[in-house]
């Protein structure tokens, strides 16, 4: 999503919801983020996983460095032992092979997600062993720009989603969805909007 069609679903929420409507002059417009689409993109989101940014980007140097070409038959190839030097515990070695196998084996297609919907997408992603949903949606954000997409189970996104509502606490996932409900069909700009408020939100 561009800055101009972030900017344009701004002003929709803004009209849809009071409290973005006031939030909004404060802190401006999100900035857009992307991903790349494809293979090398879940690889990298199995290696990132309950670590911080520097670490899992000194491993991915490592990987890049042992597989200059990432892709499910190279990670099929590639010893065990060489992944794990690299830097993957032994339980991420065992989701990268089963993600190359998965794609391999036609089960599951990192570059066929574009032609599925959101659902189908989040179900095929999902489906794969280290994939939870946060991760699935996530990836729709962010490589695909689907534009209505709402990460629930993120922390930060519902701490915002409390202050902004002037909740006592932070909402549920399922509170946060319904929340959020008549954001739509901007959800993922919305949720944008959410971290962009979390580390920008006036004192």
């Amino acid at each position: 999503m561009t800055l101009e069609t972030i900017e344009r679903a701004m002003e929709a929420l803004a009209k849809a919801d009071p409290d973005i409507a006031r939030a909004y002059p404060l802190v401006g417009a999100p900035p857009p983020r992307q991903r790349d689409q494809g293979f090398a993109t879940f690889f990298s989101t199995i290696v990132s996983q309950q670590i911080s940014t520097e670490a899992a980007r000194a491993i991915m140097g490592r990987v890049t460095s042992l597989l200059p070409e990432l892709h499910a038959q190279a990670v099929i190839d590639v010893e065990d032992q060489a992944l794990r030097d690299a830097g993957l515990s032994w339980r991420k070695v065992e989701y990268a092979k089963g993600l190359a196998e998965a794609e391999l084996a036609g089960t599951f297609s990192a570059d066929g997600l574009a032609m599925l919907s959101d659902d189908e997408a989040i179900a095929a992603i999902t489906q794969l062993r280290g994939f939870g949903r946060w991760s699935a949606e996530i990836y729709l954000m962010f490589s695909l720009q689907r534009a209505d997409i709402f990460p629930a189970d993120d922390l930060a996104l519902r701490v915002a989603l409390g202050r902004l509502k002037k909740l006592e606490d932070k909402p549920t996932p399922k509170q946060a969805r319904q929340l959020v409900e008549h954001w739509a069909p901007w959800r993922s700009v919305g949720s944008l909007f959410l971290w962009h408020y979390y580390r920008g939100e006036p004192l």
